[in-house]
């Protein structure tokens, strides 16, 4: 229901409340509540629905009468109404507030006044200053180097990016295991829980626990005899075996190879031949809602390296493992006589390979893109500035090694001395509502595919939510009622949008808790970033002009790609860009719209590409599949729709026959070979909504098909 169809506050009476299904006693009480903040600080305005979020409503309360209150509130507002407000107090106590009380005046001068009022000054300085800004946070965060840098940025003319920390050597697993002033051994480093022992408490896992374990794992690494730098898959659920298994990887001087443990085994083959890995990690099964998933017969089937394969769950293997693979417990038996024997770092310069990601272009090959001993900072730098992760908090985010945000989270906790809070299980239901409860997390983070999920079924009912000090979004475009009920789940705690890429290690773009936030909306470049919208020249438009465009990035971004394993990383990112103060920018691909308060909001992508339930997948992947699912079909297009109210994309597929004049296929079982075609082939998790029939493709001069033209036509018939 639009923003229309709500009353103002002034205007709603007793009736209108109790018409939500609130008792009539309640709606009485609420009424008068209302009254009182009405009369404090108007019937309009954000402190209006800031008194009202904080001390009227609550999670019990439905999610209609929510929504009474915030539309309400805003109905004469106008676009991007804030949802929370940071307050002063508060504010200083965040990491930047902190900072910004320490270095405000050294950084800003005489235009310093305190963290909230000169948040977007202190942004500008940091994408323009990185020589400072970066020295100054990397010590605030701790991050010590074995040898340290000769200075923080090096430019370069014929590398876009810059050469950052140069001649420093460090090894980012090893800054994950170490202590400082501020962590001790005895600090709680992974907190999971299986799914369906919800009754069970929580497992916990020290810092010294870890350490231990990826120590040995480490140490088991070694006998396999592999050449230092090799690559070394793992293909898995997120859970604390990946964990250890990575940084034990990272640790020992080997790059990580991140496969998502939904792939289909022509999937997984692509990468791990791309890469060149030479063994790989995996699990027997995966068990999702009691259902067991094959796993390491996927891995079979993609003629994987010698892996390395772990039992679920203590159980045997539901299958004989191949003459040159090793159990997990073999594996650790090799490692005999290391146990609690530290394993000493492998230090790396901070250009050198740590982990290969895949991420979709528009081709039906993957782009492989190296993250580098440096990108870890920038993971947790992002979580250090935008999300405010510090030491004795708890982050938990659905998520997996394949993506980038496993590896994120892994550093973004890890490196800030957090918690990493896993629960190895389906996220969508109340055993993982119960574990955010249970496990005390503070920032928990999600795609908005989730939170669709649990707010259809009510699967937070009855869990207490109150220890989240934030949420994170990322993966998708957000829904703005989606995001105003999660928020409702914590008692009014901040959504905190973020967009970023897998080439870039984190964000380009995020909102701040040193900001007013809006629902579905970003507030602020990310720290060290800077970004421009290019009009239809070509060109950036005035930096704080609204408008809408494909975004482009300032070149010089700490951790960011500088090499891609299978194509020409400046044809892919900087050829035919524009050049800015002298500066050519950075391709991304996303269209955003810059609105008049200054809040942005993300319009899909610009490219061939789409965003799948937070997966990226290139438009050519599926019209491969798609093509050979029936004769009958000429062609298809494969478009990401994004539905009326806004929110996560859904995927149409346009279809044209060879014969047109013949009577059409029947359309619903023509969507369901598609979904068994592309869940066996490409992801079990992608799903067609809708195929429409055409006599044609429209297409340039080239012969190139206008997908952009395709995507407009049918958000347009929605």
């Amino acid at each position: 229901m639009g923003i229309e169809n709500y009353k103002s506050l002034d205007c709603i009476t007793v009736a209108d409340i109790a018409a939500l299904g609130i008792t009539s006693e309640n709606a009485e009480q609420l009424h008068r509540q209302l009254a009182g903040i009405i009369e404090n600080y108007g019937a309009g305005t954000p402190q209006t629905w800031h008194n009202i979020s904080k001390h009227l409503l609550t999670p019990e309360l439905p999610f209609s009468f929510h929504q009474m209150m915030y539309y309400g509130c805003y109905k004469y507002y106008g676009p991007d109404p804030p949802a929370w407000l940071p307050d002063p107090r508060g504010a200083k106590l965040t990491n930047i507030g902190k900072l910004l009380e320490e270095h405000g005046k050294e950084f800003l001068g005489s235009k310093y006044v305190d963290p909230i009022s000169s948040f977007r000054d202190f942004q500008e300085f940091s994408a323009t200053n990185p020589e400072v800004f970066w020295k100054v946070l990397l010590g605030k965060m701790n991050i010590p180097f074995s040898i340290p840098p000769e200075y923080i940025l090096r430019e370069d003319p014929t590398c876009p990016g810059g050469h950052w920390l140069p001649r420093a050597t460090m090894n980012p697993a090893k800054n994950c295991l170490s202590l400082n002033a501020q962590r001790s051994l005895e600090d709680i480093a992974v907190i999971w829980r299986d799914e369906g022992d919800d009754e069970v408490p929580v497992t916990k896992m020290t810092l010294k626990e870890l350490r231990s374990s990826v120590w040995l794992v480490a140490h088991a690494i070694e006998t396999l005899k592999l050449e230092k730098g090799s690559a070394i898959a793992i293909d898995m659920p997120m859970d604390v075996y990946s964990v250890v298994i990575y940084l034990a990887i990272v640790l020992a001087g080997y790059v990580v190879v991140s496969i998502a443990d939904s792939f289909a085994p022509a999937e997984i083959c692509r990468r791990l031949k791309i890469s060149e890995a030479k063994a790989i990690f995996t699990q027997d099964l995966i068990i999702r809602s009691q259902k067991k998933l094959p796993l390491y017969s996927r891995v079979v089937d993609a003629q994987s390296p010698m892996a390395i394969v772990i039992p679920t769950r203590g159980s045997s293997f539901s299958m004989k493992l191949r003459d040159n693979d090793i159990s997990w417990q073999s594996f650790l038996e090799r490692a005999n006589g290391f146990e609690e024997v530290e394993f000493v770092a492998v230090e790396q310069t901070a250009e050198a390979f740590t982990n290969i990601l895949f991420s979709s272009g528009t081709t039906a090959e993957p782009k492989a893109i190296p993250w580098t001993v440096a990108t870890p900072f920038k993971s947790a730098a992002d979580g250090w500035c935008h999300f405010d992760i510090r030491k004795g908090d708890v982050v938990a985010w659905p998520t997996n090694l394949g993506w980038m945000m496993g590896p994120w989270l892994l550093y973004a906790s890890l490196l800030n001395g957090a918690s990493i809070a896993l629960y190895n299980g389906s996220p969508l239901g109340s055993g993982f509502a119960k574990f955010v409860q249970d496990a005390k997390v503070t920032m928990l983070g999600v795609i908005p595919s989730i939170v669709r999920a649990w707010k259809s079924t009510n699967a937070t009912a009855a869990y207490d939510w109150s220890a989240i000090r934030c949420f994170a979004s990322t993966g998708e475009a957000s829904n703005a009622d989606e995001d105003l009920w999660l928020m409702g789940r914590a008692r009014y705690k901040p959504v905190i949008e973020s967009c970023g890429g897998t080439e870039l290690g984190g964000a380009f773009i995020a909102g701040s808790l040193l900001q007013p936030q809006s629902l579905a909306a970003f507030s602020t470049p990310a720290l060290g970033c800077s970004l421009f919208i290019l009009g239809e020249d070509g060109f950036p438009i005035p930096q704080d002009s609204p408008g809408i465009g494909e975004i482009a990035l300032g070149p010089l971004i700490f951790g960011a790609s500088s090499a891609l394993l299978n194509a020409d990383h400046y044809d892919v990112y900087f050829k035919q860009m524009p050049v800015w103060n002298g500066k050519v920018l950075r391709r991304h691909g996303d269209v955003f719209e810059r609105t008049s308060r200054g809040y942005y909001h993300a319009h899909g992508r610009c490219d061939d590409a789409m965003n799948l339930g937070g997966i990226k997948v290139s438009s050519v992947e599926i019209e491969r599949v798609c093509n050979s699912v029936d004769d009958s079909i000429l062609e298809t297009a494969a478009i990401g729709v994004p539905p009326p109210g806004g929110g996560p994309e859904r995927l149409v597929i346009a279809v044209v026959f060879k014969e047109p004049d013949k009577p059409i296929l029947d359309l619903t079982n023509l969507i369901a070979s598609f979904n068994s075609a592309l869940q066996k082939k490409l992801n079990p998790l992608f799903k067609v909504a809708d195929v429409v029939p055409l006599p044609s493709l429209p297409r340039t001069a080239t012969n190139k098909v206008m997908r952009r033209v395709l995507r407009q036509q049918f958000s347009q018939s929605d």
